[in-house]
């Protein structure tokens, strides 16, 4: 397979929106109340979810770049605090920043050709970018789909 062609996979899986949602339409117009409220005993609220794809997916793209990096706890690390009350703007807009900039840092490096994507990344001695891409991918996108179930257990979603 030509390498510029596994790019632009890997770049549209990031993205999604070919089998799973993408992250737009799964988050847009979230009403305020729902961010924060849990549908059923023992299931997240849709902010405690995309904070757990925002903490993993900077925890997967800093082991990538950085050698010393240390990865949170499992699980509680990787699982925002216990939020009481709502998510207010700034706290959602911050969550959903963060995740932005985090998926853009991983589509350069998807993108950047100096990088050979099925190398092992030369601190892990044992995992490759294309690994670590994919574990974001798969990662995320199951995650989207429980943000979904959430918005319909909450009546926040329009199909």
């Amino acid at each position: 397979m030509d390498d510029n062609i596994l790019r632009e996979h890997l770049v549209a899986l990031l993205k999604g929106g070919q089998a799973f949602v993408t992250f737009k339409v799964a988050l847009d117009n979230v009403k305020p109340e729902a961010r924060n409220k849990k549908p059923a005993d023992n299931i997240h609220s849709i902010w405690e979810e995309l904070e757990h794809m925002r903490i993993a997916q900077e925890d997967i793209l800093k082991y990538i770049v950085d050698p010393d990096w240390i990865s949170p706890s499992w699980p509680e690390g990787y699982w925002p605090m216990e939020k009481s009350g709502t998510v207010d703007d700034k706290e959602w807009d911050k969550s959903i920043t963060d995740f932005l900039n985090g998926r853009e840092e991983l589509l350069k490096i998807i993108r950047d050709e100096k990088i050979n994507l099925t190398s092992v990344i030369p601190h892990t001695k044992k995992h490759t970018y294309l690994r670590e891409i994919l574990l974001v991918a798969d990662h995320n996108a199951y995650h989207l789909g429980q943000i979904l179930t959430e918005r319909k257990l909450l009546n926040d979603w329009k199909s």
